[in-house]
């Protein structure tokens, strides 16, 4: 890792995508507005992750970026593996314009059809066209520094 990369302190997000009414969502810290006009998002899943192979077939998904104090939404989300638990039980959430799920607790959200995708070596970014977005009762933001501690839920 660069010292650059190792000296900034990025947010961690969670995307959330669904196929067949099944939902999926994860937790990464790859994820940025990418263009203003046209407005455009850019989310990356890594290519071990359950959500990364639903994300796959999704037409939309939706960016969630976690408060400050969201250790357990990004515990649940980061440690645990869409193969072997339902996320979703444990959370609030709702079906968003998109089709994709949104959180009910977050500090923002954005969700957005999926124009392309792109292979960035062990991720997969995907290219997003917002189509609704908000912000949630959450304040700050849950940065990489404070997600240092999660075990991925997949192998890797």
């Amino acid at each position: 890792m660069s010292s650059l990369s190792s000296a900034l302190d990025y947010p961690l997000f969670v995307v959330t995508a669904a196929v067949d009414e099944q939902p999926s969502g994860c937790l990464v810290g790859f994820a940025t507005q990418c263009s203003i006009n046209p407005p455009r998002w850019l989310a990356c899943l890594s290519d071990k992750n359950h959500t990364y192979r639903v994300a796959r077939r999704a037409q939309a998904l939706a960016v969630h970026l976690l408060g400050a104090s969201q250790d357990d939404l990004a515990s649940l989300f980061g440690e645990e593996t869409g193969d072997m638990a339902d996320k979703f039980a444990a959370v609030s959430w709702r079906w968003g314009h998109t089709g994709a799920p949104v959180l009910g607790d977050c500090a923002a959200w954005v969700e957005g059809d999926v124009l392309e995708s792109y292979r960035f070596g062990d991720h997969c970014g995907f290219l997003l066209a917002p189509v609704d977005g908000g912000a949630g009762q959450r304040t700050g933001q849950y940065s990489f520094s404070q997600g240092r501690r999660l075990h991925p839920g997949h192998r890797p």
